[in-house]
């Protein structure tokens, strides 16, 4: 169920390699200050951003499809009217869950995604659940 604790809880227990779709160099965006505290969490954080070529010591990679490793969150930095392709692609690539950070909403997404099996958060910021539910 989208959103649901139990949803949040896994995905924070389960997801130890995670694609965060948005992900900025510079350390002023919140996806830099929220991908960084994952990190040091021990989780991998993948970067995907057409832009970058490396963030927080990691390489980027333009889109879902070009990383050459198992993906298991895709935590999407987008906004809201750009998240149904990240969704799109995470579905593709198999991916577990799915994480829409807080203010990016997009129902339709985020059902596409539940129907296909994977995870489901929408509209809340992963740090903040961490804080809430992670260890």
């Amino acid at each position: 169920m989208i959103n649901s604790e139990e949803t949040i809880k896994r995905i924070l227990g389960e997801c130890r390699t995670i694609a965060v779709v948005g992900l900025s160099s510079n350390p002023m965006r919140p996806s830099n200050g929220v991908s960084s505290f994952m990190q040091e969490k021990g989780y991998e954080v993948i970067p995907v951003n057409p832009y970058e070529t490396e963030v927080l010591g990691e390489k980027a990679y333009p889109n879902l499809s070009e990383v050459n490793r198992e993906i298991e969150l895709v935590d999407i930095f987008r906004r809201s009217e750009f998240a149904g392709d990240a969704v799109d692609q995470a579905i593709a690539i198999g991916a577990k869950a799915v994480w829409l950070q807080e203010g990016v909403i997009d129902k339709a997404a985020a059902k596409r995604a539940e129907d296909a099996g994977l995870l489901v958060v929408m509209n809340r910021c992963w740090l903040k659940e961490f804080y809430r539910y992670g260890k």
